[in-house]
């Protein structure tokens, strides 16, 4: 064993995005000298420049801290989570790597969705929690509220609750004390010396030593030069290095039952490693924890580079990508005006933002990104089945019997003042209102049930703006139900552009019809010809607009002369425009695209 087991805790933090768990961690670093002062950033273990910048944690970046108590010597080993409804997957299987949690509650704004269905999930496998109150500190505090509001969650006495800031670092000593006190130490699960065991909860790429995994070791031990495997898709390899994380990187001898820490293997191949997966000996393999799932696209858009000499680049690039991230998948196609591209699924529209921001920005491509959409079961009229996940790959409505789409299920927490305006916007977005519950301090949490591509339509950003940024959201899958929708073909100069197609409920496809020709009218330029904007479905034209001819004086160089010659010329220009027209092909530019696909 490489220590007394009873010395080491493991930990994680639950809080929503913007509670202060990144500042919290910082003070943590600080107060257990694990990062010198001079060496100190904010956000230290958000690891990506993209985090520092959204102040948000994405990627999970472990710590291991050295902390002495009551004359003894204890280890702290930290995870830091996601806080985003997308990533709720990798936060289930870092609290499986965890005794015990911290359960971080902004002062100022409350309990919020998220959060609930975080705490839902330590609870359901026994984890000690350790209520805190953040941003105490703040002249906007609601102490003595948000302690009621937290007691009752946790079904604890408001004393217990910690008052801390990660700003002036109140509290965090009594934080590591209360960790100690109270989080118990790891234990083996089989306790077999000459076998080991070990849980991914998340893994990066390195370019010269291959896939790194983050690891918690459940039972055994492991060394370099072991024969591992990994037992989802049972790939083989040889561990080069294990070490812990100071954060940064520390090779060790070995690693044993109850520690977290890192082994690297040298694999440069995506697809292999995976969050939740089990990793041990390959001569004597053990069971895999139970409860690993490979986590399933709920959104795909699909990705163009804006120049086709760039297609492999994109292509080496979105490789290396799913080298750190498993969760999101991809498969060429091909589009008559972007070109070849990729068909991306994302767990989520936050990691669709990621992902896209990370290739423009890590690899310097310009993207072309069509509309978001949803996977649909077809049911065809001569008995034929079909998942479809591409708006342009939507059958005609003629040979459609039946088409299922995903529902999911939401949860609300807001002011009740707000409830009017919310309650007309949820059924807007087709929702099924569920059961509510009073909150305390004037706040209600409602339950509801909605197609996914509703919640994919702005709803966060209205209920955000109808509650003033008060109510938060949170969701989870729920079924599968009959879906009464339509495609929207969208034609340029007669020409259907892909790219922009997608599919909504048919109740709406006139509304948005409209909305559609507006918005390119407004923003397509002008040709030489007449140009017609339409959108098209249940096989007739909903909508239609013409957008008029740039007009050029053909006789501006003519002062004077004889009239008949300036017909001539017009006339030679109108056969010109018709020309063109029948002809005319538009170059839809990038820009364009970009601003069809902003919300509209």
């Amino acid at each position: 064993m490489s220590m007394d087991l009873s010395n080491i805790r493991n930990f994680s933090i639950i809080a929503h995005i913007d509670h202060g768990k990144s500042t919290l961690a910082d003070r943590m670093l600080e107060v257990t000298n694990t990062v010198e002062k001079r060496k100190m950033k904010e956000q230290f273990l958000d690891s990506m420049e993209l985090e520092r910048e959204r102040g948000i944690t994405i990627k999970m970046q472990p710590a291991r801290m050295d902390y002495e108590m009551g004359g003894k010597k204890y280890i702290l080993n930290l995870i830091d989570t996601p806080g985003h409804i997308d990533f709720s997957y990798e936060v289930s299987r870092a609290l499986r790597a965890v005794e015990g949690s911290i359960l971080l509650v902004d002062a100022t704004q409350g309990v919020q969705a998220q959060t609930l269905t975080t705490l839902e999930m330590a609870k359901k496998i026994g984890m000690v929690i350790i209520p805190v109150l953040s941003k105490v500190d703040s002249p906007l505090a609601r102490i003595d509220e948000v302690k009621k509001e937290l007691s009752r969650l946790v079904d604890c006495d408001e004393d217990d609750i910690i008052e801390a800031s990660g700003k002036t670092g109140e509290g965090v000593e009594e934080i590591l004390k209360s960790i100690i006190e109270k989080i118990p130490s790891p234990k083996e699960i089989l306790e077999e010396t000459d076998s080991f065991r070990a849980l991914v909860f998340d893994f990066k790429y390195s370019t010269h030593r291959g896939i790194i995994v983050y690891v918690r070791v459940l039972d055994g031990k492991v060394s370099k030069n072991e024969n591992l495997i990994f037992k989802a898709i049972g790939e083989k390899f040889n561990s080069l290095e294990v070490g812990i994380f100071c954060p940064d990187e520390k090779p060790k001898e070995f690693l044993g039952a109850g520690e977290i820490g890192y082994i690297v293997t040298g694999i440069k191949k995506p697809g292999v490693a995976s969050v939740g997966d089990t990793i041990t000996l390959s001569r004597k393999p053990l069971e895999s924890l139970s409860g690993y799932m490979t986590p399933e696209p709920v959104v795909w858009a699909s990705i163009f580079p804006e120049d086709s000499d760039e297609f492999d680049l994109l292509k080496q690039s979105l490789d290396r990508l799913k080298l750190t991230d498993s969760s999101f998948s991809y498969e060429e196609e091909k589009s008559n005006s972007l070109g070849r591209g990729f068909r991306c699924g994302f767990l989520g529209m936050l990691h669709l933002e990621i992902i896209t921001e990370r290739l423009k920005r890590e690899f310097d491509l310009d993207l072309v990104i069509t509309h978001p959409s949803i996977t649909y079961e077809v049911e065809y009229k001569n008995g034929k089945k079909e998942t479809i996940y591409s708006p342009s790959l939507f059958p005609d409505d003629g040979t459609v019997a039946r088409i299922i789409e995903p529902w999911a299920n939401v949860n609300i927490i807001t002011p009740s003042e707000y409830m009017g305006a919310l309650m007309k916007t949820f059924f807007d977005h087709e929702a099924e209102i569920g059961d509510s519950k009073d909150f305390g301090n004037n706040r209600i949490s409602i339950d509801i049930l909605m197609p996914l591509r509703e919640l994919m339509r702005n709803f966060f950003d209205e209920i955000k703006s109808l509650s003033s940024g008060f109510a938060s959201l949170s969701y989870k899958m729920n079924d599968h139900r009959d879906s009464d929708v339509v495609r929207l073909d969208i034609l340029v100069a007669d020409e259907v552009i892909t790219a922009f197609s997608r599919v909504v409920s048919r109740r709406r496809a006139q509304e948005e019809a409209d909305k559609i020709v507006e918005k390119l009218y407004k923003i397509l330029p002008r040709q030489m010809f007449v140009m017609k904007v339409q959108v098209k479905a249940m096989g007739r034209i909903l909508a239609s607009k013409k957008i008029s001819a740039m007009k050029k004086d053909v006789t501006a160089h003519m002062y004077g002369g004889d009239i008949t010659r300036k017909m001539k010329l017009r006339e030679k220009q109108k056969k010109g425009k018709k020309k063109m027209k029948d002809r005319g092909k538009v170059n839809i530019s990038q820009d364009i695209f970009l601003k069809m696909m902003k919300s509209e």
